[in-house]
């Protein structure tokens, strides 16, 4: 006997919810702080509205059979690829806007900004995940053969938006869309022999550059400087020697700083005595860390680790692969960004310019999530549950 009542996830609802009311009270004690440009927006009541937008789109997922996702994701690929391509070629140039030496945004009258990179992820998850269901309805019986026909198709079909994001160049949103694609790999059914053969490849060549970059720091630093990368070994060298190099790591020193003030309890709302670039986007987790300390810090973090918990198990439940498939898009693209984006705020790594997913201040970002999390809802909603078993 199966239940087929319409389900609701209350624990991501919950999470969600939480995550919107703390992101829309540290907006509204972090306004009086910013200057220049970004004091002319108010922050709070604007991520407000893409939240209740967001909400709505959700409610529009929920309504939706996820796998009719199948029948329009080549249609939903090919319009990411074209707005990847018209930043590449800055074309039309009225609406093609350029920020802090990258070109990642349209500029929509009467809308506001929108970054094509965050949608693309979504349609990236969704490309993968058909590609390999499509792919193993037709390929029953697995050999080396397939599996490495399989991994051919998924780096076909990831590799041309990467490099489009690179190109802007956006670091950040390149390395999302590698763990989108890295997870989905993991569960393709790709056999972990032929894996293991490729991460050794991999974690060879990327010892190899390190190697190379410790014995001729010069000559590789000179090399960076003539690609789109140049701002990378700035950054990398200003997170390994922040003393040496001051201007690269003034926001890691900063950052460090008001995290570290917070200590256990942190200084309260509203009490912000370090002022950072940005703070409002990318480091909006030292505002909290630096109102609520250690204990509020620990706060978010449980709340992301519910989240991430939740979607793992809903890939885990689903009856259809492609649900599977789809939600471990989902939980590589959330994953990634949430250690990414904390970990450069506490210094654990480099900083790139990547938003904290739910809390950062971002209209394309956050629409970007809740389709995602819709996507996860309407698995979870069309999975059924039978008394004996679970159907596969």
């Amino acid at each position: 006997m199966n239940s087929n009542k319409f389900r609701l996830d209350l624990t991501i609802i919950l999470v969600l919810i939480l995550l919107c009311i703390v992101s829309s009270f540290t907006l509204f004690e972090l306004q009086p702080t910013l200057s220049g440009l970004a004091a002319q927006t108010q922050y709070m009541p604007r991520q407000i509205m893409w939240y209740v937008l967001g909400a709505v789109v959700i409610a529009v997922m929920m309504l939706l059979d996820y796998d009719r996702l199948r029948q329009l994701v080549w249609i939903f690929y090919g319009i990411g690829i074209v707005m990847l391509l018209m930043l590449f070629f800055k074309f039309p140039a009225a609406i093609i806007n350029e920020a802090n030496g990258a070109t990642s945004w349209f500029i929509l009258p009467g809308i506001g900004s929108m970054q094509p990179a965050e949608f693309v992820k979504v349609f990236v998850v969704i490309a993968l995940a058909h590609v390999i269901m499509s792919h193993n309805e037709k390929n029953t019986v697995r050999t080396n053969k397939t599996d490495l026909l399989l991994l051919v198709k998924l780096f076909a079909v990831a590799l041309p938006p990467m490099l489009l994001v690179a190109s802007q160049p956006d670091l950040g949103g390149f390395l999302v869309l590698s763990a989108i694609l890295g997870a989905t790999i993991l569960v393709s059914g790709i056999s972990w022999r032929l894996l293991l053969t490729i991460l050794g490849i991999v974690l060879g060549i990327g010892i190899f550059v390190a190697i190379l970059s410790f014995i001729f720091p010069n000559q590789v630093g000179g090399f960076l400087q003539e690609t789109i990368f140049k701002h990378v070994e700035s950054r990398f060298l200003g997170w390994l020697y922040p003393e040496k190099y001051p201007d690269s790591s003034y926001q890691y020193r900063l950052g460090l700083m008001a995290i570290g003030s917070g200590i256990l309890l942190g200084k309260g709302a509203s009490n912000f005595q370090v002022s950072i670039p940005e703070r409002h986007t990318d480091y909006i987790f030292s505002a909290i860390a630096e109102q609520f300390g250690f204990i509020g810090s620990a706060i978010v973090l449980f709340l992301f680790f519910i989240l991430i918990y939740r979607m793992i198990q809903v890939g885990l439940e689903s009856n259809e692969p492609f649900g599977s498939y789809l939600s471990a898009g989902f939980i590589g693209m959330f994953t990634y960004q949430i250690f990414q984006n904390i970990g450069m705020s506490v210094g654990l790594v480099p900083i790139t310019g990547l938003p904290l997913p739910f809390l950062s201040y971002g209209g394309s970002s956050t629409l970007a999530y809740m389709i995602a999390i819709g996507i996860v809802l309407n698995i979870h909603s069309r999975t059924r549950t039978f008394m004996f078993e679970t159907q596969k």
